[in-house]
């Protein structure tokens, strides 16, 4: 007869202990308590549990310190055994310096029965050899490249955070690849088979916030023909990604708290409320945590969404992936367009490799398809004069670059509005933005006032 799956749970509450270890023993698992860490380690050396679910604080102490302990003590004696913080909101910094040790994943107060049971079962089921668990990591198609250590350390917790449920929140200048990292936590975690859905909040007016996001009923509106779904029930089973969550207002700050809460939502023109299974990403170029203290971003969402951050490095910070990005793209660009690939000339490479690239990636990728387009039909290789259409001053030296993130998206912006001599659309389209969003960010940096 098959042995049941072993659930450790560690709190000195007891009443959590029993109410958890009753949850694990419903759903046909074997459930043990311990209420103090010396207790806990002595059930692992005894016998070595599936996972362990362990609370952060112990007796009279609210630092969060002992559970820091246990959990380093836990993976010396058991590094194989999956850990499940339990933690408060005030705490999450800490529970992040859990996964840091080698937590598996972490639950905020109070949690879902259900939610609680996948997340134990998930950190189960990924439990294996370290060759199986590197080889479900997949970051292929995600267009990543590069080997810089900066981008290794992304890569690394992302593939630790991937097979967890943990929301995501990834900061980052403009260009830096912040949806192609959703794409890889989507793609390596338990949600892969469900969908993506991604949203650009930017583009998403006060007054579709609702229809966009939650959806609608027939009739619910003059023109509501017909129902429609909306972002978070497409999202079902999967994961949504809210690009530039920074850009929302406080009115649908207030909307969007309650379905990250609460996982449900009522479509407009129905009073019936929805639940909705969904993994959070979200993404942003603003400094949130001074949106917070200035009251233009909530501190409740702002906790919601920032359970894992990600700091993406801008390309200037990793300027040894300038050369294979620009390879990478030479060879995707040649494929899309029909076009040879021209080769890469040394005084080329040496080129980017110095320039400032404001606009990172993206900015790399137009520069590297104009080029091809303008002379790589008809130059086997492409040299510095190519890449030198935009002029002298996004090359540079870093005394004469922008101070600020600001100013630098101001002068990217006011340079691709000169050369579309003001035209939104195709300015949008250079810049890799929605119309929409392009209006905001102009208003914002005051640009045409």
């Amino acid at each position: 007869m098959m042995e049941k799956r072993y659930v450790l749970v560690a709190d000195d509450d007891r009443a959590v202990g029993s109410a958890l270890s009753l949850l694990v023993r419903r759903a046909g698992m074997t459930g043990k308590t311990a209420t103090n860490p010396e207790e806990a380690i002595a059930m692992v050396r005894e016998s070595k549990p599936e996972v362990i679910v362990m609370d952060m604080n112990y007796g009279s102490s609210t630092t969060g310190r002992d559970g820091l302990e246990l959990l380093r003590k836990v993976k010396v004696l058991a590094p194989e055994v999956p850990v499940i913080l339990i933690t408060a909101w005030g705490s999450i910094d800490l529970a992040v310096e859990g996964m840091k040790l080698g937590a598996a994943d972490f639950v905020t107060k109070p949690w879902r029965n259900d939610d609680m049971l996948r997340r134990i079962t998930t950190a189960i089921d990924l439990k294996g050899s370290d060759s199986e668990r590197e080889a479900d990591n997949d970051f292929d198609g995600c267009g990543i490249v590069g080997e810089s250590a900066a981008l290794k350390d992304v890569l690394e917790t992302v593939r630790r955070v991937a097979p967890t449920d943990a929301s995501v929140l990834i900061l980052g200048e403009n260009g830096t690849g912040k949806e192609m990292i959703a794409r890889a936590i989507h793609k390596n975690s338990q949600r892969r088979e469900g969908p993506m859905v991604s949203v650009n909040l930017g583009g998403v007016p006060q007054s579709l916030f609702e229809s966009e996001m939650f959806g609608y009923v027939k009739g619910a509106f003059t023109d509501a023909r017909d129902s429609r779904k909306g972002r978070f029930e497409l999202a079902d089973k999967g994961t949504i990604f809210l690009d530039e969550i920074g850009e929302l207002d406080q009115m649908s700050q207030v909307k969007m708290l309650r379905v990250l809460q609460e996982h449900t939502f009522e479509p407009l023109g129905d009073s019936m409320p929805r639940r909705v299974d969904f993994r959070l990403v979200s993404a942003t170029n603003a400094d949130l945590s001074a949106m917070v203290a200035d009251h233009r971003f909530r501190e409740d969402l702002y906790y919601r969404i920032n359970l894992i951050t990600l700091r993406l490095p801008a390309l200037r910070e990793r300027r040894e992936d300038i050369e294979p990005l620009t390879r990478y793209f030479l060879n995707r660009i040649a494929e899309e367009r029909g076009l040879r690939e021209p080769e890469l000339g040394r005084d080329a490479a040496e080129l980017l490799y110095g320039m400032s690239f404001p606009g990172n990636i993206r900015e790399l990728r137009n520069r590297v398809e104009r080029a091809m387009v303008i002379y790589g039909q008809d130059n086997r290789t492409l040299h510095a004069e190519h890449f030198k259409q935009d002029g002298p001053e996004s090359m540079g030296a870093a005394a004469s670059q922008p101070s600020t993130l600001e100013d630098m998206e101001r002068q990217r912006i006011m340079k691709v509005m000169e050369e579309t001599e003001g035209n939104i659309s195709r300015a949008a389209d250079r810049l890799g933005l929605t119309r929409q969003a392009l209006y905001r960010r102009l208003n914002k940096l005051g640009i045409g006032k």
